[in-house]
């Protein structure tokens, strides 16, 4: 199984990944890569933030999964940072 930072080219989590796998709709498609390139790179940007926020409210359970993921990253690379 790759590694999620060894992925090159969107969807960069396996919960976006996931969650795309039997999407047909191009919005529905780009919703949620902007939503998980929001989680990785959080802009201050209102107008993205909101749009974000909104992705967040309508998917719970993708927004509980992709931080769980991202968490799991960020924390494995401080480690490997370390040592």
């Amino acid at each position: 199984m790759p590694d999620v930072a060894s992925m090159t080219a969107p969807p960069f989590t396996f919960a976006v990944r996931d969650a795309l796998r039997d999407v047909k709709d191009s919005a529905l498609e780009s919703d949620l890569l902007f939503f998980e390139a929001w989680e990785l790179f959080p802009s201050m940007n209102l107008g993205a933030t909101l749009r974000a926020s909104q992705i967040r409210r309508a998917n719970p359970d993708l927004a509980a999964a992709l931080e769980r993921e991202i968490k799991a990253l960020r924390s494995r690379r401080r480690v490997t940072q370390a040592a």
